[in-house]
């Protein structure tokens, strides 16, 4: 039962006891002798009876604010609490972005330092391959050149030694 309904329920209550005491207020108001325990007194046992229902509903009004002030106050401390937890997460949250941010920024640079070492190297030892090729290509050339050098001497000599026989030197027969 939610807490409209109830007030809806106890105000109904007080209209009709209130209708009862009106309706029969002469039998209310009829005094007669109540014994206390240690005294009698003569009063209407109508009139103490819906005084003693009054002030116990009036208790029961009082505890029911008092439970519903408690609620709501609890209500307000939690949602402070709570509050200043999200805001404690969030900053949390965004340091450890910034952290985030700041650690993959450091590793990029690492990467990045690396990848221009890596470069350097590998064009070190390119330059370092062309000049042993050219090395070898000049060694190539000179070797090529000698054999041909000594090939044109040797055809030369053996020219110059051979008569010539119908115009075709003997080493080319």
């Amino acid at each position: 039962m939610n807490l409209r309904a109830f007030s809806l329920t106890l105000v109904l209550a007080f209209v009709v006891l209130a209708a009862f005491a009106t309706l029969n207020w002469v039998a209310i108001a009829v005094p007669s002798t109540l014994n206390l325990g240690f005294i009698d007194v003569s009063a209407p046992l109508g009139m103490v009876m819906l005084i003693f229902t009054a002030a116990i509903s009036g208790l029961f009004i009082i505890y029911i604010l008092l439970l519903q002030a408690g609620v709501i106050l609890e209500a307000r401390r939690l949602t402070k609490e709570v509050k200043a937890q999200r805001e404690l997460a969030d900053t949390a949250e965004a340091s450890r972005f910034t952290e985030l941010r700041t650690l993959l920024e450091s590793e990029m640079r690492k990467i990045e330092a690396q990848a221009a070492a890596s470069n350097r190297e590998f064009g070190a030892r390119i330059e370092q391959s062309e000049r042993g090729m050219q090395g070898r290509l000049t060694e190539s050339t000179t070797t090529l050149s000698a054999y041909l050098g000594e090939i044109e001497d040797k055809l030369d000599r053996a020219l110059a030694q051979a008569p010539a026989v119908g115009g075709v030197p003997p080493a080319l027969r």
